[in-house]
């Protein structure tokens, strides 16, 4: 989003208009809490300035000392700040000026004009869509822990190449975190038979539930929390890939949903995310705070901000024909200010993650991604993987970029 496209002095007015009227709305929670504090902090900078570090935010906002402002606070509340944002949106609308967004990847505020937002809602067509094509597996994610554990417990099933020898020789235990998406059920009271899950992206929890139906009663009155969550049908391919290298760990391997996870998770485990783009959670400000690539127009599309290229899925709107499309696959692994190891393993769609598991897993990694995985050090490395599809089957991949992270 260009926040060029007006000019200074406009872009500056509209930014201060838009901050009141968000304060106005109370969709902050009033003036003394955390968010309206962040919230705060942000808007006083400017719509222009630069953004802002996590140490200053740690320090300025939640008063911790620089010593501590390793952990993952700051991360878990610009989370929380920018989806209260999103929501506040999906429900009110924003006015014609435009909206306040705060870009994945930094710690800043900034104002897109109606004109961009047109853009940006397109995307979210384009997010919803895909679950048209994706085949969802409704599983309890228990069970699939207790299943791959089980299946692949023997340690001397899978080779390990230089990827995962670092969480093999790590003290602390490991956490796989998968992908997943809320549904919630509508039921008809005069023909309950009639019910239906739904998959709604301003709906991603219980509480964003609860907080939907006192909003607006009319569209959710008839909607009820199920307990459900589904993962895409590629999550669990990746699982079958990687969790016989991870159950090697000589600590106790546990399995958890995106939508679960919090800056604890943090604190004494290592992290791997399996699944895709756009189920990442808080671990997409985690991963892209600090990286070489951002999240595009919708979670189809990746930027290389070194470029300025941006890659974009074609699964959506070519899987049900015989045509082949082109998906893609990103990997990253990097140490964590607060200590954790953290690896990705995603793809755009299904098509990206299935390709792309089978190679970060497999014995003999390309020379290439060898060496960055031997002499990257603690910033780690990042990997983008184009896989030539046809009908939801990976058919070959090509290697598009494998470099060191900032």
């Amino acid at each position: 989003m260009d926040i060029d496209l007006l000019d200074h002095t406009g872009a500056e007015t509209a930014f201060a208009a838009e901050v009141a009227r968000v304060k106005a709305s109370g969709v902050l929670g009033g003036d003394a809490g955390r968010l309206a504090e962040l919230f705060g902090f942000l808007a006083a900078r400017g719509g222009s300035a630069d953004a802002a570090s996590q140490a200053e935010i740690a320090e300025t906002v939640f008063g911790q000392a620089p010593s501590e402002t390793d952990d993952a606070t700051v991360r878990v509340y610009i989370h929380r700040l920018r989806k209260r944002l999103d929501e506040h949106y999906a429900e009110n609308g924003a006015d014609g000026a435009g909206r306040l967004t705060i870009p994945a990847g930094t710690y800043a505020l900034r104002f897109a004009p109606a004109t961009v937002d047109m853009t940006a809602g397109a995307a979210v067509v384009q997010r919803t869509r895909w679950t048209q094509y994706t085949l969802p597996v409704m599983l309890v994610l228990l069970v699939v822990a207790a299943f791959f554990a089980g299946r692949f417990g023997d340690p001397d099933s899978a080779p390990v190449n230089p990827i995962w020898e670092p969480f093999l020789k790590s003290d602390r235990p490991i956490v796989v975190v998968v992908g997943d998406y809320y549904i919630y059920g509508e039921i008809d009271p005069m023909a309950p038979e009639n019910g239906r899950l739904i998959r709604d992206f301003n709906i991603n929890s219980k509480t964003d539930l609860a907080r939907a139906q006192e909003s607006n009663p009319k569209r959710y009155g008839t909607a009820e929390d199920m307990g459900l969550n589904y993962l895409p049908m590629s999550a669990s391919y990746g699982l079958a890939d990687i969790m016989p290298i991870l159950s090697q760990h000589n600590k106790k391997v546990t399995v958890m949903p995106a939508s679960q996870v919090t800056s604890d998770t943090f604190r004494t485990n290592n992290v791997v995310y399996i699944g895709l783009m756009s189920g990442m959670g808080l671990l997409e400000d985690v991963n892209f705070m600090s990286s070489d690539f951002m999240v595009g127009e919708s979670y189809d599309q990746l930027i290389d901000l070194k470029s300025n290229r941006r890659y974009t899925s074609e699964e959506a709107f070519n899987l049900p024909t015989p045509q082949y499309y082109h998906d893609y696959g990103y990997f990253s692994e990097f140490r964590e200010p607060g200590g954790a190891l953290v690896a990705v393993v995603a793809g755009a769609r299904d098509t990206g993650l299935r390709g792309l598991a089978p190679i970060v897993s497999g014995r003999g990694l390309p020379d290439k991604i060898d060496r960055l995985a031997h002499s990257s050090g603690d910033h780690g490395f990042e990997l983008l993987y184009e896989i030539t599809g046809q009908q939801g089957a990976d058919l070959s991949e090509k290697l598009v970029e494998a470099r060191k992270r900032p």
